[in-house]
């Protein structure tokens, strides 16, 4: 996959062919990932996978992430094999135990989510056996120690979401050597900074009324007076990468000192996601990343 890719939610849930057109040209471009999200009433993330996969004939594509909540077990393994046989080489799993809120909303009820994954990965793994396995990475997105130790045991690694380069290095430490990390980090080429970080609050606004990310802000540092008013400067300028197209990279090489093997940058736009905006940035930051 190289060292960036692209999460974008309009990758997988944009109107008609836009995420497939779109992936040609971030092709193109020469990143080495694209990242499809789970969105409640959304589009199936496996079946806008294997749209992007087959828009473009090298780029990997993965879940970010589909959650345990929205299949079971046995469907989520045969989600994978079919992908995976589909694109050898190509396909990328992340799945993941969403949160309270978007759990409840289905009608299931969230608790203890990390005896929830390993009995999720079990029962995956006992549908491997009955099958020829296929070479799929298996990913969490894992934001806590005990979620991070069970993607190094059960798991190829983990995809972490809305985290600082500090959480990178954190989660190298538990996952080991060998293992897939993956953060996705939100990013905005826009040099001023009350426009940037307006754009980012407004990015960051949902991501803060669920009790798993602000945990994990939390414990990182984070307290209080920074998630008051939309965040403080200071929590703004951790979670998005902003500024000039050096700026950027400086932050998504800071992610790969730390640990990891891969960054998935998400362009924002300062009026909600936006496709052809996010490919003017990523064309704008390609020379700035080395691609």
């Amino acid at each position: 996959m190289g060292q960036v890719g692209v999460w974008h939610p309009l990758l997988g849930d944009g109107p008609g062919m836009a995420g497939p057109r779109a992936a040609g040209r971030i092709e193109e471009l020469g990143y080495g990932s694209l990242w499809v999200a789970e969105t409640p009433g959304g589009k199936d993330p496996f079946v806008c996978a294997a749209l992007l996969l087959g828009a473009t004939r090298r780029i990997a594509v993965g879940t970010g992430i589909a959650s345990i909540w929205s299949r079971d077990a046995a469907a989520m393994a045969g989600s994978r094999f079919a992908v995976g046989e589909a694109f050898p080489g190509r396909f990328v799993a992340g799945l993941g135990v969403s949160h309270a809120p978007l759990v409840n909303a289905r009608g299931h009820t969230y608790a203890k989510p990390l005896t929830a994954m390993r009995r999720y990965l079990e029962a995956m793994d006992e549908t491997a056996k009955r099958r020829r396995e296929v070479d799929a990475p298996r990913l969490l997105a894992a934001l806590r120690p005990g979620m991070m130790k069970l993607a190094a045991e059960r798991a190829d690694g983990a995809h972490p979401y809305f985290v600082p380069p500090e959480h990178t290095a954190e989660a190298r430490a538990i996952l080991g050597a060998g293992k897939l990390l993956v953060p996705e980090q939100a990013v905005l080429v826009e040099t001023d900074p009350a426009r940037a970080r307006a754009a980012a609050r407004a990015y960051m606004a949902p991501y803060l009324t669920l009790p798993n990310y602000v945990d994990n802000l939390r414990r990182l540092g984070h307290t209080d007076d920074d998630f008051a008013g939309g965040g403080s400067d200071r929590l703004v300028d951790a979670i998005v990468g902003w500024g000039s197209p050096d700026a950027v990279a400086a932050r998504v090489r800071a992610h790969l000192d730390a640990g990891a093997d891969h960054v998935a940058i998400q362009p924002l736009s300062p009026d909600g996601p936006d496709l052809d905006d996010a490919l003017r940035q990523l064309e704008r930051l390609a020379p700035a990343l080395g691609l």
